[in-house]
């Protein structure tokens, strides 16, 4: 896997078992390992096997995002996807320090992989394809809920520079789920599934493989709830992705969620945006009209972005950050 970094953002002590369990597997395997910290990081963090940066580390980072990324957000990840690219990245993995690996998830990535592809479909409950469990991933519009699941037709090949995991025990489900219905849930070893154009799932920053004609999509964003800046990521991403040709891909479970201590009823307040707007957003995106092609992919975040920013769902202070990112990624990629 060379060329291959690790990415997560985590504010807990170097003792934490998902902290230690990923740093001792990419030193294995001689994987860079970047964590990035927060205010509440240990002040003397130190974990062998892993690159650790501080606030004070990043804010020496010369990365116009560097200087103005707000402090307390989980959106600092961006930094870390930032110096991975500095250091040479061609493939980013993205995980959360409350996601135990299994053996799968250190195989090799490849762009190109069989899978089911829909097209044309709308809202896909991608989850259904791996469980008979009746069970929705974070972020999907809860009216589409029972939306019948499209009939799969035999594999092909796709590229897919985007590729989401399924994780299991703890699955990534939201706050009306965790509230009302039972846990855990160990998903199938299904065949893979791809979405492409006009197909749409939510996917998260849990189990994530970003290949590099990809790596400007990975920018989370910071003036939104905490519990969307994923989410509502991965909707901007898959919308320009239809203009590049990619299908995203979901596969099989390579993580297992220990899921740290959360508050139900403050994710559940954390999601309303969400729960109300979800579909909105996914029809707002579409209608949007977009420029064809990868060299267009900076313009098209833009544009996307303008738009959640027009539907007051993420602040206006939104697209600073953005511009900032895009002259780092740009910066990055001309050197």
């Amino acid at each position: 896997m060379d060329h291959t970094f690790l990415v997560i953002t985590s504010i807990a002590q170097q003792d934490h078992p998902g902290l230690k369990k990923l740093a001792g597997e990419c030193s294995l395997r001689n994987m860079p390992f970047i964590v990035v910290g927060d205010t509440k990081s240990p002040a003397d963090f130190f974990l062998e096997g892993c690159n650790f940066y501080s606030i004070e580390r990043q804010q020496n980072l010369d990365f116009e995002l560097a200087k103005i990324l707000p402090l307390k957000h989980y959106a600092r990840k961006n930094l870390g996807y930032l110096i991975a690219i500095l250091s040479g990245a061609e493939i980013i993995i993205e995980t959360d320090d409350d996601n135990l690996p299994l053996s799968g998830f250190w195989n090799n990535r490849t762009k190109l992989v069989n899978a089911h592809l829909l097209s044309n479909k709308g809202w896909v409950n991608i989850y259904k394809y791996f469980t008979d469990v009746h069970v929705w991933p974070r972020g999907f519009a809860l009216e589409n809920i029972h939306d019948n699941l499209p009939d799969l037709e035999a594999q092909i090949p796709v590229e897919c520079p985007i590729q989401q995991g399924l994780a299991d025990e703890n699955p990534d489900v939201d706050a009306i789920y965790r509230l009302i219905l039972p846990l855990p849930i160990t998903f199938n070893k299904a065949e893979n599934i791809a979405l492409g154009n006009n197909s749409f799932c939510p996917f998260n920053s849990q189990n994530t493989t970003w290949f590099k004609e990809a790596f400007t999509l990975l920018y989370l964003p910071s003036y939104c709830s905490f519990r969307m800046t994923d989410i509502w990521r991965s909707f901007v991403a898959q919308r320009i992705a239809w203009t590049c040709g990619w299908p995203i891909l979901f596969h099989q479970s390579t993580v297992m969620q220990q899921r740290n201590d959360h508050n139900l009823m403050n994710d559940f307040r954390d999601e309303i945006s969400g729960y109300n707007n979800n579909a909105l957003i996914f029809n707002c995106l579409k209608e949007l009209r977009l420029k064809e092609g990868i060299e267009n992919i900076s313009v098209n975040m833009i544009q996307c972005y303008q738009k959640l920013i027009g539907l007051g769902l993420v602040g206006h202070h939104e697209i600073i950050l953005l511009d900032a990112w895009l002259k780092d990624i740009k910066s990055l990629t001309n050197k």
